[in-house]
């Protein structure tokens, strides 16, 4: 689910060229300005459920696509999410990926923002700002004896 029909079937192509057995039973690519928190997102987990879909790959960008799997999570637990960003544009061969020696770092983020820095800079900057916060709860959670195996 994402992107556009042309990078999806690209993708869908690819693939199941690349991974036999592989049964892709549905391909979304929903309109611009998609509100995963709105109807039509309630209309797609439906729609999810109904063809029985085990695991839905989104590719909507950061935090839509997370917001969407929050929101499925409890509404069609039996379907599993995987975000997966700019995924199915690499694997259609509509966008190059990183540099090998930026991936090895983890620095791919850093590549596509710089090589897109009007649209991605704006969205890494809102998720740089909010990190710190999120790093220090995480580690009140761990060491309060809440956060699982330590």
């Amino acid at each position: 689910m994402g992107s556009d029909t042309d990078t999806l079937a690209r993708a869908a192509r690819v693939l199941t060229g690349e991974v036999p057995g592989l049964d892709i039973a549905w391909c979304h690519a929903p309109p611009m300005g998609f509100d995963p928190d709105g109807e039509a997102a309630g209309r797609v987990l439906d729609e999810l459920q109904r063809r029985r879909i085990g695991l839905c790959f989104l590719a909507l960008g950061a935090p839509r696509q997370e917001r969407l799997a929050a929101r499925g999570r409890t509404r069609v637990p039996g379907v599993g999410f995987a975000s997966i960003g700019a995924g199915l544009d690499f694997i259609a061969g509509k966008q190059r990926r990183a540099p090998r020696w930026m991936r090895r770092p983890a620095l791919e983020w850093l590549w596509r923002a710089l090589g897109d820095l009007r649209r991605l800079g704006p969205r890494y900057a809102r998720c740089a700002a909010i990190l710190p916060g999120l790093a220090v709860a995480a580690l009140r959670l761990r060491f309060s004896g809440g956060g699982g195996h330590g």
